[in-house]
């Protein structure tokens, strides 16, 4: 059954959007707030908010839990940046040069600032002179599963194998990071503390 069209009389009685019941007295005080500098903006706000949960989560079921759930919003996004670039760049499969280009380049979207200490074949050592959250990152550990599961699944998804060492963050405070990503399962990457990634590893379905 199709809906009935709105009749003339019934739009013209709804308000306008732009028209708002404000009083003389809120739209100076609107006035006024608006060149005030209260700090607050939209990817603060995000930033807030991402520290506000993540503490709340380490808080109420420890660091290990906490990193675990951020792990699997970690592994989804690296799923959609992973196809994202892959259809940006017309590939059906990222070469290891790739890989480690794609990690540099959405850290320097979302304002971080990676940069490549070391590479060879079996490894790609990250470092990092500013962390994305912003000093919103420090004493929130679990946020860096961010990190280690969009590059863990990037790098899997592509060249089969990866593991993440997070050897130094802002996060835990230190003045950089500095962040190992294992290409080949070599004696250094299973003596190395991270966390390991193969091909074809899903994130749980919300």
């Amino acid at each position: 059954m199709s809906t009935p069209p709105i009749s003339d009389a019934a739009a013209s009685a709804r308000p306008a959007l732009e028209n708002d019941a404000k009083t003389p007295q809120t739209t100076t005080e609107l006035a006024r707030l608006k060149a005030v500098d209260t700090g607050l903006e939209r990817d603060d706000f995000v930033r807030t908010l991402l520290r506000h949960l993540s503490g709340t989560l380490q808080d109420v079921v420890g660091v290990k839990e906490a990193a675990s759930f951020v792990s699997i919003v970690g592994q989804r996004m690296g799923e959609e940046m992973n196809a994202s670039y892959r259809r940006a760049l017309q590939v059906s499969q990222l070469s290891p040069e790739q890989v480690a280009a794609v990690c540099l380049d959405l850290k320097r979207r979302i304002k971080g600032d990676f940069f490549i200490i070391e590479q060879t074949p079996e490894k790609i050592v990250f470092g990092n002179r500013a962390c994305p959250f912003g000093d919103k990152v420090v004493g929130r550990p679990a946020l860096c599963m961010m990190t280690s599961n969009v590059f863990g699944h990037i790098a899997a998804e592509n060249l089969g194998y990866s593991k993440v060492a997070l050897e130094q963050t802002i996060a835990d405070g230190h003045p950089g990071c500095r962040v190992v990503v294992y290409l080949k399962p070599t004696e250094e990457a299973r003596d190395s503390e991270g966390r390991e990634y193969s091909a074809g590893m899903k994130a749980p379905s919300p």
